[in-house]
């Protein structure tokens, strides 16, 4: 358990710790939730009185401690930070009691910051709830993963959710530059080449603590200027040149989805593995691996356009590192899956029929009963609508009726392949075809 009223100067901590923002104008990435007014904003400059809990809910290195320290620095509240890795249920009731006899005896208020709340167990956060309802403690919880899923009810439904954004670019390259010159930082001892800098940059992936280390390892093994080689070295990582907006991200993305489209398994990890050695966002290559389910798998495997929409969703929820893993998973199932874009192909030939003006009306047996024409007793519309015949009321569901447009009767935009399960389809769909026909 720590306990303290202000935020530590001791230069031998590390340089995350003492270029922590201290004042809301330095906190980079998270302007949305410091506009004047706001809850937050109020509660740290002492001015809330309500808010009994709150759930800073955002990725590693968006400034959750930094927010909670600052909370804590107004009106000199009493701060304490509970582990909830080595903290129990009797820690967190002695806590609660401390908060208790503060307020009673010295009117001051306490802020208790609970990191990595998610690992909380249910008993633990059970132990938080008098403290919360009663209001000895200000609650400030965060957590990397959603706290609708992470955080019990009645917490949750005592709490305001304030979710961080990852920092941007920009921001990881403000936060480095204050470090370069900042007399709390390195006081302008080094520099730092312009590659070695993108390189550390595109490493920290948004997570300024991950900036800050990084630099600060480097700065340790460089004479007077941190170049990519000293990068390399200090953080024992090799220094891909992929710059995220540049050719190399495009040339990589591409490579890796024709990689799995031509459903070689090892070039498609390698290529995921550069992606995320370059700091890639993990969410950029779940969403091409959905496109690629559509585009490339298809009908195929059905199957693969959910699981690639099922990991998506897991890798926001989990984050990296641990979201490689479920990317590699998806990756490989995606590579050795059986392809087809005939869905694809048909899409686009519909469309190109539509650009060329190709069409025409809807046959007035499927319009709607309730359309215009019909309100306007156009009495040959209504009988060809009458003619409809309701493919549910066949033994076999389907009505040898037309469908497509007087100028387009006989089209045929879906061609499906014999691979995987589309093979199905396409003995089905010839059989359907041929009942069509007959209408």
């Amino acid at each position: 358990m720590c306990m303290s009223t202000r935020q530590s100067d001791d230069l031998n901590a590390p340089l995350a710790v003492r270029l922590r923002p201290t004042n809301m104008q330095d906190l980079l990435g998270q302007q949305h939730l410091l506009q004047t007014g706001s809850p937050l904003t109020r509660l740290i400059q002492g001015q809330e009185k309500h808010i009994t809990s709150v759930l800073l809910y955002g990725p590693p290195g968006s400034g959750k401690t930094t927010l909670a320290k600052m909370i804590a620095q107004s009106d000199s509240r009493i701060f304490i930070e509970l582990s909830a890795v080595n903290s129990g249920v009797s820690q967190v009731r002695e806590v609660l009691a401390q908060a208790q006899e503060s307020l009673a005896t010295e009117n001051k208020e306490t802020v208790l910051f609970i990191d990595e709340v998610h690992r909380f167990s249910k008993a633990q956060q059970d132990a938080l709830l008098p403290g919360v309802e009663n209001r000895w403690v200000t609650l400030v919880a965060a957590t990397t993963e959603n706290p609708s899923f992470s955080v019990i009810s009645p917490l949750l439904s005592r709490s305001i959710v304030l979710t961080l954004r990852p920092l941007t670019d920009v921001d990881i390259g403000t936060v480095i530059n204050r470090a370069l010159t900042d007399e709390r930082g390195l006081n302008g001892d080094v520099t730092i080449s312009p590659q070695a800098f993108d390189s550390l940059v595109r490493l920290a992936a948004g997570d300024a603590r991950r900036a800050l280390t990084y630099l600060e390892a480097a700065a340790g093994a460089a004479s007077d200027e941190i170049t990519s080689e000293v990068l390399s070295r200090a953080v024992d990582r090799v220094i891909e040149k992929y710059d995220r907006g540049g050719d190399t991200h495009y040339d990589v993305a591409s490579a890796f989805i024709k990689s799995i489209r031509g459903s070689d398994v090892d070039a498609s990890l390698h290529y995921l593995a550069q992606m995320l050695e370059a700091g890639e966002d993990p969410r950029f290559i779940a969403r091409r691996m959905m496109i690629s389910a559509s585009e490339d798998v298809g009908i195929a495997d059905p199957a693969a356009l959910g699981l690639a929409v099922a990991a998506t969703q897991a890798v926001a929820l989990v984050g990296m590192p641990e979201a490689r893993i479920i990317l590699a998973e998806v990756v490989v199932y995606l590579a050795c899956a059986p392809k087809s874009n005939a869905a694809y192909l048909g899409i686009e030939s519909a469309i190109a029929d539509l650009r060329s003006s190709k069409g025409g009306p809807v046959p007035a047996h499927l319009r709607d009963s309730h359309s215009g024409a019909l309100r306007d007793n156009r009495e040959n519309e209504a009988r060809e609508s009458a003619s409809y015949i309701y493919p549910h009321d066949l033994a076999l569901g389907v009505a040898a009726q037309q469908y497509l447009p007087d100028a387009l009767v006989g089209t045929e935009y879906y061609h499906p392949t014999t691979h995987g399960y589309e093979s199905r389809i396409k003995t089905a769909l010839e059989q359907i075809r041929k009942m069509l026909r007959k209408g």
